[in-house]
């Protein structure tokens, strides 16, 4: 239903303006689903927090909900919760650290209005967290930096903001500042208000914490707080304000200066005023490129895009979800809209939103809301869903996997549930496969990101499928799509180890086993082009 008087237009501009969406990047072990846990915490989601590798009397993250996360200690896929927050609505996109499942990060990014930046405060800027920040640069989505662990261990503050600045090439802005570091962590002090809030571990960070604040210049802060640490405080927040960079919220915005934070999340400290502050300069729902221009959310008439595909949230029924970004308008359960991989109208049913695992029934959502819907096997990463008229948002690009396996079904008998489940995972975006068009039989060539979405195929196929598969490693360590060809891809001359094959979409795709075969293939096949991903099409 359109949204024709003004009254429902200030009704939508105002559940628009009240709506954060964001995604937590890190490096593996920086406590990024810990930092997630303790938001639902203080945002009232759940009455106590779990941990990621839970002892027997703890539950675990509510966002680690597959079975293989709770084995391994680690998230393999990302997931969607909403809580509010004062006045807020949030909506969380959890991602995996883990460098072998960043590819679902780089499409959760998609739908992402900003980023908080996870950063361990003694191991700095670290590898994964350089390729991530770089998506949400190409994205130019504002990204706020988390330091966590002060309690523990810590790098210099000062050393930390400048290597922000040398690695990742963005100017930092404190707006807190630690007390005491390496190990001597004794609190913050909020640079907005100029108050100090003192240290306290707590229950293990399991429940909240009421933060206690005395002001800089009260003069009982001199007992709460042991002099020397007093003294250098008040020196670094002079230095802060001398030579620091000013907080400019146009600078952080165009992705140019990050708000800085310092906290423990596994103890819950810094970090209720973290989300105070982030939601406050946080930005709601922005304008989405669409073929055919810019769609702004404020406008009456649905529009979002199918970012995820999660197949078996529920193993009792089999299920699979499309997780949908809400763009424009307002989304009704039952509507009927445009659907742009069928080009066809499509009714939306049983539309859900998420707390991870657990499901409940939405009867209206916003832009900027994550919801999920069922998907009989109609939707792929990608498509535009829209009432009134025909929209097409910008495609999810492709990565190149790095590895790749011969994969087949160890009982032939059940060939028909690995190709199904197969083909699910691989519409998921978990793995690509490809096909070698000039054998007779079927083959089957799964590439990946990381070697451990190997051990979740295996997984997920004998839990979901009831099949146990062969693998068997190949030697390709690089995918090229072929953009431009001068002959027929079976014309072209390529060296002995080079391979062409074609993926899910039919589009032919060269395997090659190191750089020289790219190069060689290159030279000799004058008005070949070469892709490193897939192009993101409208």
């Amino acid at each position: 239903m359109q949204q024709e008087n003004p009254a429902d237009i200030q009704a939508l501009e105002a559940e628009i303006a009240r709506r954060r969406t964001f995604a937590i990047i890190s490096h593996p072990d920086a406590g990024k689903t810990t930092l997630t846990e303790k938001l639902l915490l203080y945002g009232g989601a759940i009455r106590q927090a779990g941990s990621v590798k839970a002892r027997k009397a703890e539950k675990y993250a509510t966002s680690d909900w597959m079975e293989i996360e709770k084995q391994r200690g680690i998230s393999v896929t990302s997931s969607a919760m909403q809580f509010d927050f004062d006045g807020c609505r949030i909506n969380i996109l959890d991602t995996p650290g883990h460098q072998d499942f960043s590819e679902d990060t780089y499409r959760v990014l998609v739908a992402a209005d900003s980023a908080v930046m996870l950063i361990d405060a003694a191991r700095g800027v670290e590898a994964q967290t350089i390729k991530l920040f770089k998506v949400c640069r190409l994205r130019g989505i504002p990204i706020f930096t988390f330091v966590n662990k002060m309690d523990r261990a810590a790098k210099d503050p000062f050393a930390l903001m400048e290597e922000l600045e040398q690695v990742l090439g963005i100017r930092a802005c404190p707006l807190n500042w630690p007390i005491g570091v390496d190990g001597d962590f004794q609190g913050v002090c909020h640079r907005d208000t100029r108050t100090v809030e003192l240290y306290e571990a707590g229950d293990h960070g399991k429940r909240r914490v009421e933060a206690y604040e005395i002001g800089l210049d009260d003069p009982a802060l001199e007992g709460a707080l042991e002099e020397h640490y007093i003294r250098r405080l008040r020196e670094e927040m002079e230095l802060l304000d001398v030579a620091g960079d000013a907080f400019d919220e146009a600078a952080v915005r165009r992705g140019e200066l990050t708000p800085m934070f310092f906290g423990s999340a596994v103890s819950n400290f810094g970090v209720e005023p973290f989300l105070q502050r982030f939601l406050r300069f946080a930005p709601m729902p922005q304008p989405r490129l669409a073929e055919e221009g810019y769609v702004d959310p404020a406008e009456p008439a649905f529009s979002g895009f199918i970012f995820k595909i999660q197949g078996n949230m529920n193993p009792a029924h089999r299920d699979r979800l499309a997780f949908l970004r809400v763009c424009s308008g307002v989304f009704e359960k039952g509507m009927t809209v445009w659907h742009s991989g069928t080009d066809k109208p499509l009714q939306l049913k049983q539309p859900q939103q998420f707390m991870a695992d657990e499901r409940e029934s939405v009867e209206r959502a916003y832009p900027g809301d994550i919801i999920g819907l069922f998907d009989p096997g109609v939707f792929r990463l990608g498509d535009t869903l829209a009432l009134g008229k025909k929209l097409h948002y910008e495609g999810i690009p492709v990565f190149a996997p790095e590895f790749f396996a011969r994969v087949s079904p160890l009982d032939s008998m059940k060939r028909k549930q690995f190709v199904k489940g197969v083909l699910q995972l691989s519409e998921e975006g978990a793995i690509q496969t490809f096909k070698r068009p000039e054998i007779g039989r079927e083959e089957l060539i799964v590439g990946v990101v990381g070697v451990l979405q190997f051990d979740v195929l295996e997984h997920r196929l004998r839990t979901e499928y009831g099949v146990e598969i062969r693998r068997e490693p190949l030697e390709f360590r690089f995918v090229r799509w072929m953009e431009e060809s001068p002959v027929e891809p079976d014309a072209l001359r390529l060296s002995s180890t080079t391979v062409v094959a074609q993926d899910r979409f039919d589009r032919f795709v060269l395997l090659f086993q190191n750089e020289w075969s790219i190069r060689w293939a290159e030279e000799n096949n004058k008005g070949l082009r070469l892709a490193e991903t897939a192009k993101a099409a409208f």
